[in-house]
């Protein structure tokens, strides 16, 4: 039986990193109402590196880190909705960038579910017998879609990307999946609306208001407590798997009170939920894969541990994946 292991993982941020109490200069906020509501401390925000620079850069760690050649990549999939050009996709500047000349490169548009929705389908490439690996990587420079006279928002967001190279295997690796769209709630978190100005109607051009992140949080909040609770209960009970079989839960960084609801609702303690919010904000489709490459990093994985990746984000969408390392 085909599976999809992850073989290598890796990240990169900008160096420039903003604090509570930098963005207390320019807008009406606190370090004190940014910690207590989110978790936040400070984010990483670019300093002009595009998205492009972030995801190119993790590309090159995979290929070092799993010892293939680029020549060798059947796949390269980029999640985002920060993409440098409404077209190339970002996969295909990753693509010209190490030299990958026959891999397939496309973007995928998930928000942040959005690595979720790039590693399934890669996992789904692999196990047709397709392809034999890929680059699956999530980026994001937000700072750029970020209305920073908003504070509701402007505080919450971090760049930043992850991603993982993946292969075909006979041992274990990903085990289980539950992914899911819910468009009819699409309207609660939006971004990059641009309205349809031509020559040949009265449509004004200029930017919509729209075009920043536009997000009813207390509707958000809602969406994913009962969505990922949802998720992961249905893992748990098909899986026959108590928390204590799980090393790790990895949830996506969007906000610590929306985990501690997760935990409290499943009765999982909340220190098996690795978080890294504090230190990066939400980074959207980087943020699970920046995450597990932080454990991996650390030395905190061991060959066969049992973890968990749980994301949502607009669209609304979610994903759940148990992976065995």
């Amino acid at each position: 039986m085909i599976r999809t292991r992850v073989i290598a993982t890796a990240a990169s941020v900008p160096e420039q990193v903003i604090t509570n109490a930098d963005l207390a200069k320019i807008v009406d906020t606190s370090d004190e109402w940014i910690t207590q509501r989110t978790g936040i401390r400070e984010r990483h925000i670019s300093a002009g590196e595009n998205t492009s620079v972030l995801v190119i850069n993790v590309a090159k760690q995979l290929l070092e880190r799993a010892a293939v050649k680029a020549e060798d990549i059947d796949l390269i999939i980029v999640a985002s909705v920060t993409q440098d050009y409404g077209t190339p996709s970002l996969a295909c500047m990753i693509q010209k960038e190490i030299g990958a000349v026959n891999a397939v490169a496309f973007d995928v548009v998930a928000a942040c579910s959005g690595f979720m929705f790039a590693l399934s389908t890669a996992d789904k490439f692999i196990k047709s017998g397709a392809y034999g690996n890929a680059l699956v990587i999530g980026g994001e420079t937000l700072s750029k879609i970020v209305d920073w006279t908003d504070r509701a928002t402007c505080v919450l967001f971090g760049d930043g990307a992850g991603g993982a190279y993946v292969e075909k295997s006979e041992e274990a690796g990903m085990e289980w999946e539950n992914i899911g769209s819910a468009g009819e709630k699409y309207e609660i978190l939006t971004e990059g609306y641009t309205n349809c100005a031509n020559a040949f109607n009265d449509n004004p051009a200029s930017v919509d208001p729209l075009w920043y992140v536009n997000m009813n949080g207390r509707e958000v909040f809602k969406f994913a407590t009962k969505k990922v609770t949802g998720s992961l209960k249905k893992l748990m009970e098909e899986k026959h798997l108590k928390h204590e079989d799980v090393k790790y839960f990895i949830p996506h960084q969007a906000n610590i009170r929306i985990v501690e609801v997760i935990a409290k609702k499943l009765g999982i303690p909340f220190e098996k939920f690795y978080m890294n919010i504090d230190r990066l904000g939400n980074t959207s489709s980087a943020s699970i894969p920046m995450a597990l490459n932080e454990l991996n990093e650390q030395g905190l994985l061991e060959r066969g541990d049992k973890i968990v990746l749980a994301g949502f984000g607009g669209g609304m969408t979610w994903g759940t994946m148990l992976i065995v390392w």
